[in-house]
């Protein structure tokens, strides 16, 4: 009975190593880009030809794992003792355990937040997550120049300080994350200020870097009812950006348009997430549905204020299947006045991902002219 313990051990281990590395040698097989293409989203920071390029070292290391673990430990396993074994789970547990308060320890912030220390400054804010601090002026090194960035007492992006947004006037108000807010431009080369010169009519800067669109519109319905001559509302959308509607380590909105608190998650669990951002075709269903609904809500909060809603959607180089497809689900089937706004891949910020001041003339150029044409809301 001794005799038959000892080899259990063993013989469960041995079993695990050659159903693991088959699954993984299968896994590796079995998902192709297609594969990929259903339950990884695309990323506007990161060009197709570098995901396509990640995904096969995965699916190639995938499989070297896998024939590793079936040819290679499962023998070796044959020879292990239940104290062998005993002590390599100790020391397992003992490494998450480890490893679990690190991260921890590190993730106090949003995935999405930067430092606290970190140029423009950011604050915390119970309902959107974070803003910028008002009425300061903040200086970013980009790329090797200097940039300012001035905001006024509520927080919006202006030229410097002595020119404050005036809510009285006539305005077009803009939402989104860094690119509608310039990052790594001065404020003369930013989209709300290029469009502001085309069209001569004065312009906000709602933009906070990190938002997803859940935070850009809460912060837009926020903001809104302190202006009182609202032309049009400019939203940026990119189906490269949705990701990070699916954070909930921040305030954020779930089905229905429900506004929640912050979630708390266990660190390693969300490093995993960030290195692996794998979803089930049910989530990325959820995910389109939120979105939308985010995006209608706030192209219904400027017709109600009888201003011109427009979606911006940015585009570096070809649009791959997987963000044409998201593009015409999200906008096209819920009829959604949107503009694409094609970028040459050679228009980034030096040593940074963002659209350089080609890349924002472009954008302007797109939602300026589509403005120009369209009619006042009656």
């Amino acid at each position: 009975m001794t005799r038959v313990r000892a080899n259990l051990w063993p013989t469960l281990l041995a079993g695990a190593s050659a159903l693991i590395g088959g699954a993984l040698a299968i896994g590796a097989i079995c998902a192709d880009q297609a594969w990929f293409d259903r339950h990884f989203l695309p990323m506007f920071f990161v060009t197709r030809e570098r995901l396509v390029l990640g995904e096969s070292a995965a699916r190639g290391a995938a499989g070297v794992i896998g024939v590793v673990l079936t040819l290679v430990a499962r023998p070796i396993a044959r020879h292990a003792t239940a104290a062998g074994v005993a002590r390599v789970a100790a020391a397992l547990i003992a490494a998450v355990a480890a490893g679990e308060g690190i991260v921890h320890v590190g993730r106090h912030r949003a995935r999405e937040e930067d430092p606290p220390r970190q140029e423009p400054l950011r604050r915390r804010d119970p309902y959107l997550g974070w803003v910028f601090v008002p009425a300061r002026t903040g200086r970013q090194m980009v790329g090797g120049h200097a940039i300012d960035y001035a905001f006024d007492q509520h927080g919006d992006r202006v030229a410097d300080l002595a020119h404050p947004v005036d809510p009285s006037r006539p305005t077009i108000l803009f939402t989104g994350e860094s690119i509608m807010t310039g990052f790594g431009l001065p404020w003369n080369q930013t989209i709300p200020a290029l469009v502001g010169a085309r069209l001569h009519t004065q312009t906000a800067n709602l933009a906070v870097f990190g938002y997803a669109d859940d935070q850009a519109y809460l912060r837009l319905a926020r903001e809104l009812p302190r202006f009182a001559r609202p032309t049009a509302m400019v939203i940026l959308f990119s189906p490269g950006l949705m990701f990070r509607d699916l954070d909930t380590d921040r305030p954020h909105l779930e089905t229905g348009m429900v506004w929640r608190p912050a979630d708390r998650r266990t660190g390693l669990g969300a490093l995993a997430g960030f290195y692996i951002p794998y979803h089930s075709r049910r989530e990325i269903d959820r995910l389109a549905a939120l979105v939308r609904a985010e995006l209608v809500a706030s192209v219904r909060l400027a017709r109600e204020r009888r201003a011109v809603a427009l979606i911006v959607v940015p585009q570096f180089g070809l649009e791959d299947p997987v963000e044409r497809a998201l593009r015409k689900r999200i906008l096209d089937d819920s009829r959604l006045p949107y503009v694409q706004a094609k970028l040459d891949p050679s228009w980034r910020i030096v040593g940074d991902p963002h659209p350089d001041a080609r890349g924002a003339q472009a954008i302007a150029a797109a939602i300026a002219d589509r403005l120009g044409q369209a009619p006042p809301v009656r």
